[in-house]
């Protein structure tokens, strides 16, 4: 059972097993929109009056939002990482060359 204006355990189960490739247009809108409003009324709501199977569905989706954001800046990481190996390849050989460097601005 929800908490008033929530979007029940089994429902938000649910909206995750259903492949978003299998999902119409207007399913992924609506699991998107109800997602949010459920996220926001999750976070104002006091835990102490939250019903248990809420308060473990509130629980799990933070678990899964906290490795989604960790996965996000892993990548960044990475990609952060290769761009500093590129151009350190980059300057090498531009010295190898004849001591010229890039004057050219990458962040443009």
């Amino acid at each position: 059972m929800s908490d008033l204006g929530r979007k029940s355990l089994g429902d938000q189960v649910g909206d995750k097993l259903k492949p978003d490739s299998q999902k119409s247009t207007t399913e992924k809108v609506g699991d998107t929109m109800s997602g949010m409003g459920d996220r926001v009324a999750g976070a104002v709501q006091p835990d102490s009056q939250k019903s248990t199977t809420q308060k473990m569905g509130d629980s799990m989706r933070s678990g899964s939002d906290d490795a989604s954001n960790q996965s996000k800046g892993m990548a960044q990481t990475v990609s952060d990482a290769m761009g500093n190996a590129a151009q350190t390849v980059s300057d090498t050989v531009n010295q190898a060359m004849g001591g010229k460097k890039d004057t050219t601005n990458r962040d443009l």
